[in-house]
């Protein structure tokens, strides 16, 4: 009686030990996961959300992602953004996203009930050209003024897990 009772505490401990490990390793390839609040689920026009992080590891490439939790007042299917990476050397790179967040029928992508929350890859298998601080910026590109329905914005920088076997040469990146 006292030995299955010894293994059970064994078996138990095994447990514990793995899922520690693999939250842990988990945890450890996020370089930056951050969210910001969008104040009384409106997004003027002119309100820029930014994400600042240190890269101190310029090997191993990095997934970029960006987290939009929005409810059911969003009045679109899509959410255009004007985004901006600025580098701790060169200039500041500017694009035009567009977010798909429900499909013709106005059926949410994210996962959900009253919120949804969706994850877009923005970068895959991306090499920082320079160890230093990174910000990205992210700007609401819609017509309105005043845009209802957006809770809000994260960005997370993980390490890649489906790195490609090439080195890293930084080139045309």
């Amino acid at each position: 009686m006292r030995h299955l009772h010894l293994i059970r505490k064994v078996k138990q401990t095994a447990l514990l030990l793995f899922i520690g490990t693999v939250f842990f390793a988990c945890q450890y390839d996020v370089l930056y996961d951050q969210y910001q609040i969008i104040e009384n689920t409106v997004w003027g026009k002119d309100k820029e959300y930014y994400f600042t992080f240190m890269v101190k590891d310029i090997t191993v490439p990095y997934d970029l992602t960006l987290e939009i939790r929005n409810n059911n007042q969003y009045p679109y299917q899509n959410l255009w953004l004007f985004s901006s990476e600025e580098r701790p050397v060169g200039t500041i790179k500017r694009d035009t996203i567009e977010c798909m967040l429900a499909d013709e029928f106005g059926k949410w992508y994210g996962k959900g009930i009253s919120l949804f929350q969706l994850s877009i890859p923005l970068k895959t298998n991306y090499y920082f050209t320079h160890e230093g601080q990174y910000t990205f910026s992210f700007r609401q590109g819609m017509r309105n003024d005043q845009l209802k329905g957006i809770q809000e914005l994260g960005f997370r920088v993980s390490k890649s897990v489906n790195a490609p076997a090439a080195t890293n040469l930084n080139e045309g990146k």
